[in-house]
């Protein structure tokens, strides 16, 4: 009986080590998922204003529509990488960047239009024009403060499935490393600012 001792008091060590590293893990994960549905929520809000914007500037009948059509195209591919929180394989590096992609043209095509909307002073004037401008301001903030603590949420979760002895059970248990929110390719470098006085 004494030799069956050891043996067990090893197999409940490792079961609890198991489910402290299962448990850690899944609270872990929980916390990233929520980070992540933030980041969602916030660019859901630009794309809200972006709508508001967009109808506002139709009203301006000299208005350029091929800056229009682009924000509406980046608009609707920004809106179809869908990532599942529910999986945590879909917080995938690969899927990030490609949810990073369209949402980076949407903001490339509206940087464009407020550049162009600098040429058109009664569109400058509009009262609803400039709520939404000031909005769409504060939402960007606020999709970088998401997208940051995304990041911090990420950073432990990754070291916990990392790090051995957790990495064993982790990847019996099937959670795997989630990817973080990263800079635009370039966006390293300074931008260049022109001015046109013409």
């Amino acid at each position: 009986m004494k030799k069956w001792i050891i043996p067990l008091v090893l197999v409940v060590i490792i079961a609890f080590w198991g489910m402290n590293v299962n448990n850690t893990a899944v609270k872990l994960e929980e916390s990233a998922k929520k980070s992540w549905s933030n980041v969602e929520s916030s660019y859901q809000r630009r794309n809200d204003l972006i709508g508001n914007l967009v109808k506002t500037v139709q009203g301006a009948a000299d208005f350029e529509k091929s800056t229009l059509e682009a924000v509406i195209k980046a608009r609707a591919e920004a809106s179809k990488p869908e990532i599942n929180i529910n999986n945590a394989e879909d917080l995938s590096p690969e899927n990030l960047a490609r949810f990073q992609q369209a949402q980076s043209g949407l903001s490339s095509a509206l940087s464009r239009l407020l550049v162009t909307v600098e040429r058109y002073p009664d569109l400058k004037a509009n009262q609803n024009f400039v709520e939404l401008q000031s909005q769409l301001e504060g939402t960007e903030n606020r999709i970088n403060v998401a997208r940051d603590r995304f990041n911090e949420s990420v950073e432990p979760y990754n070291n916990h499935v990392r790090t051995f002895p957790n990495k064993i059970i982790a990847g019996i248990l099937g959670f795997d490393e989630m990817g973080y929110y990263e800079a635009e390719a370039g966006a390293e470098k300074p931008v260049d600012v022109e001015f046109d006085f013409n």
